[in-house]
């Protein structure tokens, strides 16, 4: 690599790492006041968990040897290679693709936390997201990035479509009904305490999603550049959909609507950000808004689970779409290192690849959470926090601390 594309690897990955507070605010916003602090916590643990565990074995695990094409081995342990002379990669610097790869373990697992909102033990939470990492994480990434199955089949996924938003989506579904619904959960109306916070975090998450998915054309070229104008145009796109709905639905656009617009146009185009054209981006982006607003507001009132912050029904719905849509639309004129051209230029093998890998993940992620949830509730007694600490609020009775100590009222 040149000092050219190491600047932009490590920018990237800067930018990917201020996706995690971003998210802590989009998130923060949406919730009750007295449960702000754990659900900005929530996330910002996991830039300390996240990193520490992708150093000692996460990168090793997922990047290194090969078991059955489900994981890696320790031979990495505590990235124990040599950055000069190693070439077991098939990247030109693997400790700065160890750096770019650490951001996306970073935040993958904080997706989930929204979905268990104001009612999750934090010592729960935080053994989940340490197991969840091991079963689910690091076994995909090895699927899809480091040579495993996902790869071999010949499905493609440029920036964590299956690796990071339709497994976090997928397993804040499960973990929800697991967990159980808020004790007043459609007895009271809810607000988010914050709209302002909510849109600080969308735009942290746009302006670092330029770093995740541009990021990964692992080089400041002319992939990089295509990715960057692909994940403007679907995340505008998006927002203008949602806002569009909003209006024939209510009359009203808002702010909230706005920003998880434009959030899910971002985690549409993920999958395919390298491999689609920009038209395609437009109607990627355009249509992921009404397939979420429908899960949204009428699949999850129908089933009644609590998906406090909507995780499945924006990133989990989202991903599947975004997977699916890079097997209609990948063109290899524009990546070559694409296997087959998707489903509008005549060839389904790719399109019916996707099906595949988003399955398999599927899968992966309802097994690693059934496993990982039923671990973390035995260890510390039932992962929910008790009525009257979910009635008091999680910043006081996980924290100790409030975010507004002058407030007095209650939500």
């Amino acid at each position: 690599m040149d000092h050219g594309d190491i600047s932009w690897m490590l920018f990237s990955s800067a930018l990917v790492l201020l996706m995690t507070p971003g998210l802590a605010f989009f998130y923060g916003g949406m919730v009750k006041r007295k449960s702000v602090v754990n659900m900005i916590m929530s996330s910002a643990i996991m830039m300390g968990i996240g990193s520490i565990m992708w150093v000692l074995v996460g990168f090793s695990l997922s990047f290194s040897g090969d078991i059955g094409g489900v994981i890696g081995n320790l031979n990495w342990f505590g990235l124990s290679f040599d950055t000069l002379t190693d070439v077991t990669l098939p990247y030109p610097n693997t400790l700065i693709f160890a750096i770019f790869q650490m951001m996306f373990a970073v935040i993958a697992p904080a997706l989930i936390t929204g979905a268990v909102a104001e009612r999750m033990k934090f010592s729960s939470l935080v053994i989940f997201m340490v197991l969840w990492s091991l079963l689910i994480y690091y076994p995909l990434a090895h699927m899809v990035w480091g040579g495993g199955l996902l790869f071999k089949m010949g499905s493609v996924d440029f920036a964590g479509g299956d690796v990071v938003h339709i497994s976090s989506g997928v397993s804040a579904l499960v973990l929800s009904i697991i967990l159980g619904k808020r004790k007043n959960l459609g007895k009271a109306p809810y607000h988010p305490h914050n709209v302002p916070f909510v849109f600080l975090g969308a735009a942290l998450l746009w302006f670092g999603w330029f770093g995740f998915n541009a990021g990964s054309a692992l080089g400041a070229n002319e992939l990089a550049a295509h990715a960057f104008m692909t994940t403007n145009t679907a995340a505008a796109s998006a927002m203008l959909s949602w806002v569009l709905i909003e209006v024939i639905k209510n009359g009203k656009p808002t702010l909230v609507g706005t920003s998880t617009g434009l959030v899910i146009g971002l985690v549409a185009i993920t999958p395919g950000a390298g491999f689609v054209p920009i038209w395609a981006s437009v109607i990627i982006g355009a249509l992921v808004s009404p397939i979420c607003y429908f899960f949204i507001t009428r699949v999850k009132p129908r089933f009644q689970y609590d998906d406090a912050l909507d995780v499945f029904g924006c990133h989990g719905i989202g991903g599947i779409w975004g997977g699916i849509a890079t097997g209609i639309f990948a063109n290899k004129g524009i990546n070559p290192a694409l296997p087959y051209n998707g489903l509008v230029y005549g060839e389904i093998q790719l399109f019916l690849r996707q099906i595949g890998a988003i399955a398999i993940t599927i899968l992966i992620a309802v097994a690693g959470t059934l496993i990982a949830a039923g671990i973390a509730s035995a260890i510390t007694k039932g992962m929910k926090v008790s009525g009257r600490a979910e009635m008091t609020g999680l910043d006081t009775s996980e924290h100790g601390e409030t975010a507004y100590p002058a407030f007095n009222g209650m939500d």
